[in-house]
């Protein structure tokens, strides 16, 4: 992760289910939440900080002659919208162990988290296993010598330090939250009336997800395995196993979500516990559509300019990524809405 743009710029209740309504269950492990709590949001220090100081106009962690310095209004701009990014990890900690959290609507809640998840997520994957790489001399902690400097290596280490961090507690007090108020909709297990839940549009949703996940798999199968159409001319010259490890992960991520989706609908095979596939298609489709989503967007916005460009099979390609998590998304909330509607029985 250490040239990614993040840096620059969740009906008839169960037992569960009522005492989430009412208050009685949620004191369990409530000092552990309030230590992850307290954890998320020291986690997020390092990072607003370093923003908000670019923002006034610090060049601390920016060497001379970085690319981050040839455009300081958007830099700022880019700047601004992920200082509210990050602090919206502190309002999901607070939202996650406040009385008032349990009182949020579903949709409120699930979506960020979604986001959260997807943005987190390969940063935890990836960054440790840059970091190994590194170690076992594979890569170097130093910019290519044909590119310009970016950021000072402490950034990264310091930064996605806090983002790991992060992910951690923010999950962890995620899954407390969800066995209080949802464990009856994520109870049970594969195949049955489990699958009797999937319609026709779930079916089509799942199709489409894998099509496409296979095409964009291709895309980023072709640059890991040492081809280089499609990509800008910085990425041409600066490409390393960095990248390659992080082409790579997209596509797992793809396959990741479209399996739990498939396990998740099917009738047949191996009977599994419901949260396997819900955990698969969740994060999966939150890592591949999430981070497809902020990297068209970075495009868009034209934060990459010149040689850095990107070009239209990398725009396509992100945009592909974050139609396939949008597509998961889709079809594992009407499969919630159905299981909720069928009630305990289902």
């Amino acid at each position: 992760m250490s040239r990614t743009p993040l840096i620059t710029t969740l009906p008839t209740p169960t037992v569960a289910a009522s005492q989430g309504a009412t208050g009685r269950g949620w004191d369990d492990h409530a000092t552990a939440r309030r230590v992850l709590r307290a954890t998320a949001v020291v986690a997020c220090a390092p990072y607003l900080s370093l923003k908000v100081a670019w923002i006034a106009g610090s060049r601390i962690g920016i060497p001379e002659g970085s690319v981050l310095l040839d455009n300081g209004t958007t830099l700022r701009a880019a700047n601004a919208v992920t200082v509210l990014m990050d602090a919206c990890v502190i309002v999901l900690a607070l939202l996650l162990t406040r009385p008032w959290g349990r009182r949020v609507p579903s949709w409120l809640l699930a979506l960020p988290m979604w986001g959260a998840t997807g943005l987190l997520t390969p940063i935890m994957v990836g960054f440790p296993a840059q970091v190994a790489l590194r170690v076992l001399g594979v890569t170097s902690a130093e910019a290519p010598s044909a590119g310009r400097p970016f950021l000072d290596e402490w950034v990264f280490s310091v930064v996605y330090g806090g983002f790991i961090v992060q992910g951690l507690a923010l999950g962890t007090l995620f899954v407390l939250y969800a066995r209080r108020r949802w464990s009856h909709l994520w109870q049970g297990h594969t195949g049955g009336k489990s699958a009797a839940l999937r319609g026709r549009g779930q079916r089509l949703a799942a199709t489409a997800a894998a099509v496409l996940a296979l095409a964009q798999a291709g895309v980023h199968l072709m640059w890991a395995a040492g081809a280089r159409s499609g990509l800008s001319q910085a990425l041409v010259r600066e490409y390393d196993a960095d990248n390659a490890l992080q082409d790579a992960a997209y596509v797992l991520y793809g396959a990741v979500a479209v399996v739990g989706l498939v396990l998740l609908l099917r009738r047949g095979g191996r009977v599994l516990p419901l949260r396997v596939p819900l955990l698969l298609a969740g994060t999966g489709s939150a890592a591949v559509g999430c981070w497809g989503g902020w990297m068209l967007a970075a495009a868009l916005i034209g934060g990459n300019a010149g040689d850095r460009a990107a070009t239209p099979l990398m725009m396509i390609t992100y945009a592909v990524q974050m139609i396939v998590g949008l597509l998961v998304l889709a079809a594992g909330a009407r499969y919630f809405a159905r299981r909720a509607a069928a009630g305990p029985a289902s």
